[in-house]
């Protein structure tokens, strides 16, 4: 009986979750009614993906959430499907996904 080999052929589009994309550090800008089981459900999304979040920080305000993540080792297409699944939850309202490079760089400037 013959072994069994690796077929090696050319995957047929473009592989966007491939580790040679160029990654970059994003912000989530989510608002979202204040439920007790939403946090964990939106933190949840980046755990399921293996990442941890280098910030978050989560202010009340009456019956609402203010919830930013910010998060560095991933593509943007990969930024944006995670930013989807957010908007899909349950109790969110709205989420702003942007490029964090260019908050920290005009932080840094400001503080400088």
């Amino acid at each position: 009986m013959p072994h069994l080999e690796a077929v090696n052929t050319p995957p047929a589009r473009a592989d966007v979750w491939n580790v040679s994309n160029a990654h970059c550090r994003v912000q989530y800008q989510l608002l979202a009614e204040a439920e007790p089981d939403l946090l964990c459900r939106a933190l949840n999304l980046f755990a399921l993906q293996f990442l941890t979040p280098e910030q978050v920080n989560v202010q009340r305000m009456d019956d609402l959430l203010s919830i930013d993540v910010v998060i560095d080792g991933l593509n943007w297409h990969r930024a944006e499907v995670i930013a989807e699944k957010l908007r899909n939850l349950i109790s969110v309202c709205s989420v702003t996904l942007q490029s964090a490079d260019a908050t920290w760089d005009k932080q840094a400037q400001a503080a400088g």
